[in-house]
């Protein structure tokens, strides 16, 4: 089963997994920033680009990740990623082990609702995101 969400401004297709791991389909705007710079205690994350290209910050350093390549974070890497292109970016992401889906469920709004992008980044919503990461082992850095 799979659920299509607005979070944080990027389109989201969370699939289900048999696995000790969650899967999901994203697509980045041209010029959409990511998520906070932060880092994950306990879960290894993994970005495959099947389209586009993405640019991370990992741990402070930037780095490119266009069509058919892959960026694999360990726990507590600090990192973050933006589309800089001027394309939309298609991509994998998998959190393992299990259980960062909750995160993108609780803040994620309904794709088919109106307004759905402006909605998902809503100075509320971010606060909300801001206040309670660190509840979903998201663990934001500190400028």
């Amino acid at each position: 089963m799979k659920k299509e969400i607005i979070c944080l401004g990027h389109t989201l297709t969370l699939h289900a997994s048999s696995g000790d791991y969650d899967l999901l389909e994203g697509v980045t705007l041209p010029q959409v920033p990511g998520p906070p710079p932060h880092h994950h205690a306990r879960y290894h994350e993994l970005f495959y680009v099947l389209d586009g290209q993405l640019e991370f910050l990992v741990d402070g350093q930037p780095v490119p990740v266009r069509a058919g390549e892959s960026i694999d974070l360990p726990p507590n890497t600090v990192h973050t990623f933006s589309n800089v292109g001027a394309e939309p970016c298609r991509w994998l992401n998998v959190h393992s082990p299990k259980g960062f889906r909750a995160f993108f469920e609780e803040f994620g709004i309904e794709a088919a609702r109106e307004g759905a992008f402006a909605a998902s980044v809503d100075a509320q919503v971010i606060q909300q995101v801001v206040e309670r990461a660190a509840s979903f082992d998201m663990h934001l850095a500190r400028s």
